[in-house]
């Protein structure tokens, strides 16, 4: 069962924003995915000159709040990156609603919306492969109209691994390595996600090396994710791909292969159907 966001927001719905600028909101509790995006964008040359906003601030309950005070502000950009992991939603609930509220009207026109998360929680158990994804990337299409989803395997803990804390323990976002993945990776107290999506981001590395640490990341997930579900290869392959895997009427790809492809291109097609409209906005 895919619990529903129920992102309606009826007051907003009617307003349009024409005058939407190259701007690119990254909307995450997860500062160490937080920084992958934005860095990611950054350093990818045709996005020069986009400004990328991040609300964030010391604390989780503090990051929420600075989003629920940036949801207005929102109207002005032409990308919306949402994370939405399902350790993170119960503490978005409101603030996407209200971000979703305030573009709606736009979405897939003006402004576009990217999904970056963990997939149902049942996805190597539920002996469906990966058809189990269809009814979740359709909840999700209702709720956030989103122009691509990207699943990405960092994200995805499986049930066993489901960490149990007091009532009154902070809420925290985990940061160590997935178990199924901790064999593809160096062992060592020091490797974390963070240290993964570092290495794998190379943005300090020339050209070459990214690309080929980019390559070494691809064929590591199709290795990990042929063994969980085999027989399943020519689909993890477009899964792979920069166009992704077409799943009934849902499409999704992997994170972050060709993350910055689809920004490009999503930032291109808004300006693109801006300036067809008659309201291109500042660059």
């Amino acid at each position: 069962m895919i619990e529903r966001q129920e992102l309606i927001d009826d007051k907003h719905d009617i307003l349009t924003h024409r005058a939407r600028r190259n701007t690119i909101y990254i909307l995450t509790l997860d500062p160490i995915l937080g920084t992958d995006v934005a860095e990611r964008i950054g350093g990818d040359s045709r996005l020069k000159g986009c400004e990328i906003i991040q609300p964030s601030a010391g604390t989780i309950r503090d990051t929420v709040e600075t989003m629920e005070r940036a949801a207005p502000d929102t109207t002005r950009a032409r990308l919306l990156i949402f994370d939405v992991r399902r350790a993170g939603l119960p503490k978005l609930r409101k603030v996407h609603r209200d971000i979703i509220g305030f573009n709606r009207k736009d979405f897939n026109k003006l402004c576009f919306s990217v999904l970056i998360g963990d997939g149902p929680p049942m996805l190597y158990q539920n002996g469906r492969g990966l058809d189990v994804f269809t009814i979740y990337l359709g909840a999700h299409r209702v709720d956030y109209h989103p122009a691509v989803f990207f699943y990405d395997p960092l994200l995805h803990y499986e049930p066993s691994e489901a960490k149990l804390g007091a009532i009154d323990d902070e809420f925290a976002l985990r940061d160590d390595v997935p178990q199924r993945l901790a064999p593809y990776f160096r062992k060592g107290e020091e490797t974390t996600v963070g240290t993964i999506r570092q290495y794998f981001r190379a943005v300090d590395k020339p050209d070459e090396v990214r690309w080929k640490r980019c390559r070494m990341l691809r064929r590591l997930y199709r290795k990990e994710i042929n063994e969980r579900l085999p027989g399943r290869e020519d689909q993890v392959k477009a899964w792979t791909s920069r166009k992704g895997l077409q799943l009934a009427t849902e499409k999704m790809n992997l994170y972050p292969m060709y993350f910055e492809d689809w920004v490009y291109k999503l930032m291109h097609k808004a300006e693109r159907n801006a300036d067809e409209a008659g309201g291109g906005g500042s660059p």
